[in-house]
């Protein structure tokens, strides 16, 4: 594959990004690579750049990625994670190696990992069909709201009832996710090239079922059966209020999103062991 154009989505409240746009943009300047940089919550002029665009860099942490995600999964370009934050598990590379990476890119040294997406649809509790329908990287989370109250939940995969939850919350994770909120919530780490759905209940009060894995042909429905009040989390860049009755759906979307891989990377078991040391203990 070759790269002609690339795109930088960075976070504007961060001066390391700034300064490491401005850094890229110097790169590929004295290059002759064609480029082009945008906030990493702009959607709109993220996929309108994206459709000439041959690979995404994102400067920043794992939010930042995140938000930038959501663009790849409308519009098909392959992402590539250059870390800013504190322990980014979503990125290949740190700050100090970026014009290292862009030279690889120019170079084509580099493969690509197919990464399982999720679709989350949220089907009104007082109608049939319809609701709105969201994409995640990373997880789609049910969960209580500011009111430190529980929720009261019950968790089909596909016909079969799961269980009846009454905890903080539910994360229906993909592989790649379960480093983020699903590993917090204890949650198992899964391979990220797996096509699986985590489903793991935030601090369920008397549950005996802690967390399940699924294949990616099944469909995890979540109803809220009683709450003061829920939420719907996506990736954790955006909430929206749920309502008694309202039915979450989660499923693995069709077509991947493609990570970047670096040529001579770290393994990604080698990768989370580092990561993770990094984690306060």
């Amino acid at each position: 594959m070759t790269i002609g154009r690339i795109g930088f989505a960075y976070n504007p409240t961060s001066d390391a990004a700034v300064e490491l746009r401005e850094r890229a943009a110097g790169w590929c300047r004295m290059h002759g690579i064609d480029h082009w940089a945008a906030q990493a919550q702009d959607f709109d002029q993220l996929c309108r750049e994206l459709a000439t665009t041959d690979a995404l860099v994102v400067l920043g942490g794992d939010g930042t990625f995140l938000r930038a995600a959501r663009a790849v999964t409308e519009v098909d370009v392959p992402l590539l994670g250059v870390n800013l934050g504190k322990v980014g598990f979503l990125s290949k590379v740190e700050a100090n190696e970026l014009e290292a990476v862009l030279a690889k890119l120019k170079a084509g040294e580099f493969a690509l990992d197919d990464r399982m997406a999720l679709e989350g649809r949220i089907l009104p509790g007082d109608r049939a069909g319809g609701g709105t329908v969201h994409h995640a990287l990373n997880d789609i989370v049910v969960a209580r709201g500011a009111l430190a109250r529980v929720v009261r939940m019950d968790v089909a995969i596909g016909t079969s009832h799961l269980a009846t939850f009454i905890a903080d919350g539910l994360v229906v994770s993909s592989p790649t996710g379960s480093t983020g909120y699903s590993f917090s919530a204890g949650g198992p780490v899964v391979d990220p090239l797996s096509r699986n759905l985590i489903v793991t209940p935030i601090a369920g009060y008397l549950s005996a079922i802690r967390s399940v894995v699924v294949g990616a042909s099944q469909v995890v429905r979540c109803r809220v059966v009683d709450a003061t009040e829920a939420i719907l989390s996506i990736d954790g860049r955006e909430d929206m209020p749920l309502s008694v009755g309202d039915v979450v759906e989660v499923r693995a979307l069709d077509r991947a999103v493609r990570l970047i891989e670096p040529a001579g990377g770290q393994p990604f078991w080698d990768l989370f062991r580092r990561k993770v040391e990094l984690l306060p203990s």
